[in-house]
């Protein structure tokens, strides 16, 4: 299996555009943010381009998280002959980010489209091989809940999901709340950690049961980091992140607050299990969001995924508490939490 990383968004959007640009199939495109784009990575005009030549361009976007995508933009890529779709459910989220090209080649990871996103730290993979119809599959579940018909992609959605022991497999959080396989595996990995937990997320709002496991961790002599942005896009979150830093500090979790914006979503367990993926450490994407994430044990891909969060931990501070959190802090996170279980 061919695989990379791109560590940025900007990186990440030139590989994905030349992907679009080769294809002769097919296009499927699943977004949570697909909004502006800069004029150097204009998406919007290259799948244009793309249908009008022949090729099947099938977009599935957020209703919540791509407000910003204006409405002649819609007429616009409906008019070239792409079909596009909205998720909207008052409960869920897509908060996936895929796109597979031609059946055969998949990105996926914390990357969106949007021009206030082109300089972020980030982390997308491009897989080639057959665990691209695993991305076409996650991509076929929601085409489905979407109202989507085209028989061609529907029929990969009957296909089950396995939890083997392969080195590279493809699990997700789906449109049902029982099938939340992205969660169970990823609760699996940390409850079975035996060495060291590094983890990469922009959000810290972790669940009880998250806080517990990671204590528990940290009890058994587990070396549990947590690589951070120092100050993400939102103020609340922020105070949100501060709150939870302080709290996990204490039980002995140590934090690294990295000095850009970092949207990267990982986590690597004892040298040996990798996953990336679109899930923050919050409740929304452990138990309502529709998430996807690449879980895989490949020395060499651990190795290159390591390589990456060693350069952010470089450049980033190790959190020391400045303050106690104050009562603002523990009203603004309770607020939070419902405000979490609600949506």
């Amino acid at each position: 299996m061919k695989y990379k990383f791109y560590a940025k968004s900007e990186t990440a959007w030139d590989a994905m555009l030349k992907a679009i640009s080769g294809a002769s199939k097919s296009i499927y495109l699943e977004m949570y943010i697909l909004a502006d784009n800069t004029q150097s990575h204009n998406f919007f005009e290259t799948l244009k381009q793309k249908a009008r030549a022949g090729v099947k361009v099938k977009i599935i976007i957020d209703v919540f998280g791509s407000l910003d995508m204006p409405a002649q933009t819609g007429a616009e890529i409906r008019l070239a002959g792409i079909e596009l779709l909205f998720f909207s459910y008052w409960l869920q989220r897509t908060h996936k980010k895929i796109l597979v090209v031609d059946e055969k080649t998949a990105f996926l990871g914390g990357v969106n489209i949007h021009k206030i996103f082109h300089k972020w730290n980030d982390l997308q993979i491009l897989i080639e091989g057959p665990i691209a119809k695993s991305v076409l599959r996650s991509f076929a579940h929601t085409y489905r809940h979407c109202g989507g018909t085209d028989p061609d992609i529907l029929r990969y959605d009957n296909q089950e999901i396995v939890l083997n022991k392969a080195k590279l497999w493809i699990l997700e959080n789906w449109h049902l709340k029982q099938k939340r396989f992205l969660t169970r595996r990823y609760r699996e990995s940390i409850i079975n950690s035996r060495k060291s937990i590094i983890i990469t997320t922009p959000y810290f709002a972790p669940a009880k049961w998250l806080i517990g496991e990671l204590h528990q961790a940290v009890l058994r002599g587990v070396d549990v980091q947590i690589v951070l942005p120092k100050k993400t896009d939102s103020r609340i979150m922020d105070r949100v992140n501060y709150f939870y830093l302080c709290r996990m500090h204490k039980l002995g979790v140590k934090f690294y607050l990295h000095k850009e914006m970092n949207h990267a979503k990982t986590m690597v367990v004892d040298d040996a299990e990798g996953v990336v993926g679109s899930q923050n450490i919050d409740q929304l994407s452990f138990d309502y969001n529709l998430e996807i994430g690449l879980f895989f044990r490949e020395k060499e891909m651990i190795r290159d995924i390591g390589k990456i969060i060693d350069g952010w931990k470089q450049a980033s501070d190790v959190f020391v508490p400045v303050r106690e959190p104050s009562w603002i802090d523990y009203l603004i996170v309770p607020i939070i939490r419902i405000y979490q279980s609600l949506i």
